[in-house]
């Protein structure tokens, strides 16, 4: 039986008997915000029974991949990332080889120039192959985009991409677990809108303070995410939201307004360090900058 709202009340760090998630740690791709090693814990906020699962902020997938849904809609706006996870699906081989064949390239020579060569190639005609293998091979996986037309930025990472071997492994575990999932270019407002009562809903939007060079160069205002929640709220789905917590952007703590009545509960989830700043410090200890998202709930 689903958890209705009214049923649902309980203090901010006391949990509800809800779904039990086992952790899976292989990333299949390097993006910011990515919440694959928290899924866990966030999943485990979620109704124990729920219908349809919606994540129309997919990015790199963390908390699909570690829920791995029986009957899920994942979407994005951002056209060659959902290439690559609507290839996953219906061709793991294909993206195997467009990974090993850059991977190659990148070896055989000069890395930095390789890779170089790699960025220009997707700038000039923004593609998911290229753009499969600079976000793994990317300083601290951090993808940067220009927001006036989307032009990538980020040089060349320190370490050495795992291999295709490896990378192949991981498109075999990936593809077993996205069986159940459908995926769709989407703005965020129409798949949202197909969520209807006893479906969850969770939404990892860019971070406010940051988000005009880490997502695809996409216009995204939080109010317009905020009315299709509500929305989804009045249909009886349930809307689980990530956002700013704790992270400083520069020397201001994120502080975001949120409608009263819109969100039952609110948790903390302990994110780690920032991975945007250790790339903005280049490599630099961070003990002042750990990330503490807020996971808002609706039920």
């Amino acid at each position: 039986m689903l958890m209705h709202v009214q049923q649902i009340s309980v203090a901010i760090d006391q949990r509800p008997s809800c779904v039990t998630a086992q952790p899976f740690g292989q990333q299949l791709l390097k993006w910011i915000g990515n919440k694959q090693r928290f899924a866990p814990e966030i999943i485990s906020y979620f109704p124990q029974s729920a219908g349809r699962y919606f994540e129309p902020f997919l990015g790199a997938g963390g908390v699909l991949g570690t829920l791995a849904p029986t009957n899920g809609l994942a979407s994005d706006i951002f056209e060659p990332l959902m290439e690559i996870w609507i290839t996953l699906k219906s061709n793991p081989k294909l993206l195997t080889q467009w990974y090993q064949k850059r991977w190659q390239q990148m070896m055989s020579g000069d890395k930095v120039a390789e890779y170089e060569q790699i960025k220009a190639n997707y700038n000039k005609r923004p593609n998911a192959a290229d753009l499969l293998f600079l976000c793994r091979s990317c300083y601290g996986g951090v993808v940067r985009f220009r927001k006036i037309d989307g032009f990538m930025s980020t040089p060349c990472g320190i370490h050495t991409p795992i291999s295709p071997e490896s990378f192949a492994q991981r498109v075999q575990a990936w593809n077993a677990r996205v069986q159940g999932t459908e995926f769709s270019r989407m703005d965020f407002r129409d798949a949202m809108s197909l969520a209807r009562s006893g479906d969850i809903v969770y939404c990892d939007p860019p971070y406010s303070h940051t988000q005009s060079i880490l997502y695809g160069a996409q216009s995204f205002e939080l109010g317009d995410l905020l009315e299709a929640i509500a929305m989804c709220k009045r249909r009886g789905a349930f809307v689980a939201l990530s956002i700013d917590g704790s992270k400083k952007s520069g020397d201001y703590l994120c502080d975001i307004p949120l409608p009263k009545g819109l969100f039952e509960r609110e948790l903390a989830v302990n994110c780690g360090r920032s991975m945007l700043k250790r790339f903005q410090m280049e490599g630099k200890t961070l003990e002042s900058e750990e990330v503490k998202d807020r996971l808002l709930l609706t039920y």
